[in-house]
């Protein structure tokens, strides 16, 4: 049977010097959090969720396209910035401008380590019964909201190895087709530090792996 395609929504990486990469008038770095500046509801406007407590910096890149990107400083990395590239594979002309900024510094970049991947699976009307059941052996589903969450027996808040969640795609991007979206995030403890922007080849052959293993999906994952 022929592999499902999968694509890259989120791409995280962390830097010692992350701002270099932008420091020419295409982008503005905005600073909402940090040594005598605290603006929380610019991050609000922003990103539509407040600044965690691990975040003690907090930096907001605007580029000449338009985009809103957030720039962060975990108190358990305090040498290292990360940036979120998230929201890659929507239904809207936001992704395709996500994906081409992130494509224009893709050379700059291959030596930054990779904090988070996310990877999307669009199905239309639902998600196959053979899957869910196949996933339910080692999780259970637990619904918030519009989302279901698919944990394991000791997960809690969050899971720092791998988060599953489905979702109603076409109801976040008010889509004529009813697309639902199985995503798995792969987390810190999953990457491990071991793989830099430069390894994306070999990590999703690992993920494929993993998607396989807890789903039954055989996917190949588009490259960015």
């Amino acid at each position: 049977m022929k592999p499902r395609v999968a694509y890259i929504d989120s791409l995280n990486f962390s830097s010692e010097d992350l701002e270099a990469f932008f420091d020419d008038e295409d982008y503005i770095i905005e600073p909402v959090k940090g040594i005598g500046i605290f603006e929380p509801k610019k991050w609000v406007e922003a990103f539509k969720q407040p600044l965690k407590r691990n975040i003690i910096e907090a930096k907001i890149l605007h580029t000449s396209t338009g985009l809103e990107l957030p720039i962060k400083r975990f108190s358990k990395s305090k040498s290292k910035q990360t940036l979120e590239f998230g929201g890659l594979h929507a239904y809207n002309d936001k992704s395709k401008l996500l994906l081409s900024t992130l494509q224009s510094i893709q050379e700059k970049i291959q030596d930054e380590v990779i904090t988070r991947v996310d990877v999307a699976i669009d199905f239309i009307d639902k998600v196959p019964t053979r899957v869910i059941r196949a996933l339910k052996k080692s999780r259970k589903p637990f619904q918030w909201k519009n989302s279901i969450y698919l944990k394991t027996e000791s997960e809690k808040k969050t899971n720092y190895n791998v988060n599953i969640i489905m979702y109603q795609k076409s109801i976040k991007e008010n889509l004529d087709i009813n697309i639902v979206r199985l995503e798995f995030s792969f987390r810190a403890n999953y990457l491990k530090a071991t793989y830099r922007v430069k390894d994306l080849a070999p990590l999703y052959l690992k993920i494929q792996k993993s998607i396989k293993r807890f789903s039954g999906l055989e996917v190949e994952i588009q490259p960015l």
